[in-house]
C-alpha cells in the first residue's frame, strides 16, 4: 500500500493562521480604539487645568493691582508717618532742652518754691482776713483810676494785682461774644454796635477797668489785645513799658477795647509773643480768655479745629512765656471746650500765678 506524503501548508493550517491573524489585529483596533478615548479624556483633564490657570492668573493680576495701590498707600503713610516722627523728635529734643535750662540751677529752683510756699501761706492768712468790705477810704483814695460796678459789689478773686511790671492780655477773638457757640454764630453776623454791647464782651472790658484800677502809681504796664494777631491798646506805645504816673493812660486804653468787636480765631502765639520785645520781662502778667486757642503760629488752612489740635497749639504756645512769670488767668469758659479749665489751672499753678472763673455779673 503505499503511503501518502503529508503536506504541512493544508487548507486547515492556513485557516488557523488567517484566523490568528485576524484576532491580533482585532485586539489591536481594541487597544486603539482605547487609547484614544483614554486620551480624550486626558486631554479633557489638561483643557480643565488649563482654564483653572488661566482663571488663578486673572486673578493674580487682579490681586496685584490692589497690592499695588496697597502699597502705594502705605509708602505714603509712611511718609506722613516719617514726618510726624521728626517733628516728635524736635519736639523731644525742644523739651529736654527746656527741661534742662529749667533745672540747671537746683538751689534757685528750690529756694524759689520754699518762696512760693511762704509766699502762699500769707496769702491763705490774708484771704482769712478779707471780707466784702476789706477795702478802707483811705485805700480807695489812693488809687489812680476809680471802678463802679452793679451794686459796689466786692468779691473775694483771690487775684494780687501787684508788680513792678504788668501786662495784662485780652483775648478778642469771635468767641469772646457769647458763652455758646450757637449764639457766637449768631453775633458774629450782627452790626459792630450790636457785637459791642454783647454781655460777655462788655463783662471782658468791664474786668480789665477793673484791674486797671488796682494799679500802683509808677507801675510800668503794657495791655494787649490778641485774636489771630496782637496789638496794644495803648497808643503810641509801640509795645514798650509805659509807666503809670495817673490815669490817663489807662483810660484811654480802656476805652480803645470798649471800641474794638471781637473777631477772628484766638492764637496764643501771637499774644505772648508781643511781650517777647519788652525788656526787663514782665514780672506779672493777667491773661482774660475764654478756651484753648483755635490757631497756632499760622493761619488754618480749613475750617474748624478738633479738640487734640487746640490741646497742641496751647502746649506749643505756652513754650514762649517768660520763664519764673506768674500767669493769672480769667476764664469766661464757654461750652464744647472742657479742656480749657484743667489747662489754664495747670498753667496757672505752675507758673505761681491763680486762675479765677467769675460769675456773669462780676466785677
Amino acid at each position: 500500500m503505499a503511503r501518502k506524503s503529508i503536506n504541512v501548508f493544508s487548507l486547515s493550517f492556513l485557516d488557523a493562521m488567517t484566523c490568528g491573524f485576524g484576532a491580533i489585529i482585532l485586539f489591536f483596533m481594541i487597544i486603539n480604539a482605547d487609547i484614544d478615548l483614554r486620551r480624550e479624556a486626558v486631554l479633557e483633564d489638561l483643557a480643565s487645568e488649563v482654564d483653572r490657570m488661566e482663571l488663578k492668573v486673572l486673578t493674580g493680576r487682579k490681586n496685584l493691582v490692589q497690592l499695588t495701590d496697597d502699597l502705594a498707600r502705605l509708602i505714603e503713610e509712611w511718609a506722613v508717618l516719617r514726618g510726624l516722627k521728626d517733628e516728635i523728635v524736635i519736639e523731644i529734643k525742644d523739651t529736654e532742652e527746656e527741661f534742662s535750662a529749667a533745672t540747671a540751677d537746683t538751689a534757685a529752683r528750690e529756694e524759689a518754691i520754699e518762696q512760693l510756699r511762704s509766699e502762699l501761706e500769707s496769702l491763705e492768712e490774708e484771704s482769712e482776713r478779707l471780707s466784702a468790705a476789706s477795702i478802707t477810704p483811705e485805700d480807695a483814695g489812693n488809687r489812680i483810676r476809680a471802678f463802679t460796678g452793679d451794686g459796689n459789689r466786692q468779691y473775694l478773686t483771690g487775684l494780687r494785682m501787684g508788680g513792678e511790671r504788668v501786662v495784662i492780655l485780652v483775648d478778642t477773638s469771635s468767641s469772646m461774644l457769647d458763652r455758646t457757640i450757637v449764639n457766637v454764630l449768631r453775633r458774629r453776623n450782627m452790626p459792630m454796635e450790636q457785637k459791642l454791647q454783647a454781655p460777655k464782651w462788655r463783662q471782658t472790658v468791664d474786668t480789665v477797668d477793673w484791674l486797671t484800677t488796682q494799679i500802683q502809681p509808677g507801675t510800668q504796664i503794657q495791655i494787649f489785645a490778641f485774636n489771630d494777631t496782637a496789638w496794644s491798646l495803648i497808643e503810641g506805645s509801640n509795645g514798650q513799658w509805659q509807666t503809670v504816673t495817673d490815669g490817663h493812660l489807662l483810660e484811654e486804653a480802656v476805652e480803645s477795647l470798649r471800641a474794638t468787636a471781637p473777631d477772628g480765631p484766638t492764637s496764643l502765639h501771637a499774644a505772648f509773643a508781643a511781650m517777647r520785645p519788652l525788656d526787663p520781662k514782665p514780672d506779672n502778667i493777667y491773661l482774660l480768655v475764654d478756651g484753648l486757642p483755635t490757631m497756632g503760629e499760622v493761619a488754618p488752612n480749613r475750617a474748624g479745629v478738633t479738640g487734640k489740635e487746640r490741646m497742641g497749639h496751647f502746649n506749643r504756645a505756652i513754650r514762649g512765656l517768660p520763664f519764673n512769670v506768674p500767669v493769672n488767668i480769667i476764664l469766661y469758659a464757654m461750652e464744647g471746650d472742657p479742656q480749657s479749665a484743667p489747662s489754664y489751672w495747670w498753667l496757672a499753678l505752675n507758673t505761681g500765678g491763680s486762675l479765677m472763673a467769675p460769675s456773669e455779673d462780676w466785677p
